[in-house]
């Protein structure tokens, strides 16, 4: 019994050791993979934004960069009136205070990149916290992702849901 737990914990710290070696290696790798935050953008073209995002209304993730601290991420996003949109929900939840950081990130610079089909547009998230666009949004999130719980503006209000608006520079 004692050969098997001396076992055990080879297997275990080896697992804990393989995680952590790649959540640090992710720090440094050309953007995120999936759900795993990923480094400072190394490839894509910087070009102009555009006016009109609506030929992003029906894609499912873009990736963004944030400045301070270099880190990037998938995120889901909405296009209202032409206007690209992102949330991040849970941020009153247990599990948003440990998966969602990015949205602190902003209160000190709200600079982003974001990096569409190879190319790079340098734009700032304007934080929205109610307003005629609210609700219109939500809707959007929800026809795109099934999101019920964000259907009503005050999870917005109250902090549930930040909410952002892709703006220029």
């Amino acid at each position: 019994m004692k050969k098997f737990f001396k076992w055990l914990g080879i297997v275990l710290g080896t697992i804990v050791l393989a995680i952590s070696v790649f959540l640090f290696s992710m720090r440094f790798h050309d953007g995120p993979i999936e759900i795993f935050s990923g480094g400072a953008f190394k490839t894509g073209e910087l070009t102009a934004a555009p006016d009109d995002w609506s030929f992003l209304k029906d894609r499912a993730l873009i990736e963004f960069q944030t400045m301070d601290p270099v880190t990037s991420r998938t995120v889901w996003l909405g296009v209202h009136d032409q206007r690209l949109f992102v949330v991040s929900g849970y941020m009153n939840t247990g599990y948003g205070a440990i998966w969602k950081h990015w949205p602190h990130y902003l209160d000190n610079d709200d600079r982003v990149i974001l990096r569409i089909d190879g190319k790079l547009y340098e734009r700032r998230l304007q934080r929205i916290m109610d307003g005629p666009d609210v609700i219109p949004v939500l809707s959007e999130f929800n026809r795109k992702y099934g999101a019920g719980g964000l259907s009503s503006a005050d999870t917005v209000t109250r902090g549930d849901t930040w909410m952002y608006e892709v703006v220029a520079r």
